[in-house]
């Protein structure tokens, strides 16, 4: 579905990503891991086209793509959920959602059921103001807002940040529905290490704007991977 090579990426004069390599395919969910300050939502931003790469070559659908605007993938079928929610605080429920139909044909400008089915307080507190929500709730606002947007590709960046534990077991359990449709590809940004390993197919590790780790889960073994994110060496 998504399949980025050899992407690179500068801020002014400072490289921030050196040659990475990243695919997505339908139903599977690739994690994207790492401390702090590696490259992650720069890269996100990246395949989300909010910032133009330096290098590399972008393919969506098996179509080589040029320097796509953000709407403009939106418009190709990307998803996403920024850290940090970006949600209209001042706009009700309902009215951060429909900001999503900016990018369906008029017949398809509605809120599907299933949106309320995976987030049924989202129903609860459809005529409430964004910024009055809890920081779960908002999390759960923006998973949905990028939803109705029916992505093919979906980049969920942080998405348990901050989040209390009953709302990240739900959470996980709309990324594995989300998953097992079969016909999206997820691409999840998170330090939870318990909850990427349980989701994830496909793992990619960055330290430095490098690829430092990567491989499918069916090759890598959970402890080489924790300890290589806890920052020990990997023999």
């Amino acid at each position: 579905m998504l399949n980025a090579t050899n992407l690179t990426l500068h801020y002014g004069g400072s490289q921030i990503l050196h040659g990475i390599d990243i695919a997505a395919q339908p139903g599977q969910v690739t994690c994207v891991m790492g401390n702090n300050g590696v490259g992650k939502t720069s890269l996100m931003n990246l395949l989300a086209g909010r910032h133009p790469r330096t290098g590399g070559e972008v393919a969506f659908d098996g179509r080589s793509l040029g320097r796509l605007s953000a709407q403009k993938m939106a418009r190709l079928g990307v998803g996403y959920v920024p850290q940090g929610r970006a949600i209209f605080p001042m706009l009700t429920v309902r009215e951060n959602l429909e900001t999503g139909f900016a990018c369906l044909p008029g017949a398809e400008r509605h809120i599907p059921p299933e949106i309320f089915d995976s987030f049924p307080v989202l129903a609860e507190m459809a005529h409430r103001r964004g910024g009055d929500l809890s920081g779960g709730q908002q999390q759960q606002l923006a998973i949905a807002r990028a939803l109705i947007t029916k992505p093919r590709v979906l980049l969920l960046d942080e998405p348990t940040e901050g989040i209390q534990p009953n709302i990240i077991a739900q959470i996980g359990r709309v990324i594995a529905a989300l998953r097992d449709r079969g016909d999206m590809a997820i691409v999840l940004v998170e330090q939870f290490f318990d909850f990427a390993w349980d989701l994830g197919d496909q793992f990619l590790v960055m330290e430095r704007g490098r690829a430092v780790m990567q491989g499918p889960k069916a090759r890598l073994a959970r402890q080489d991977l924790h300890a290589r994110l806890a920052g020990h060496a990997v023999a």
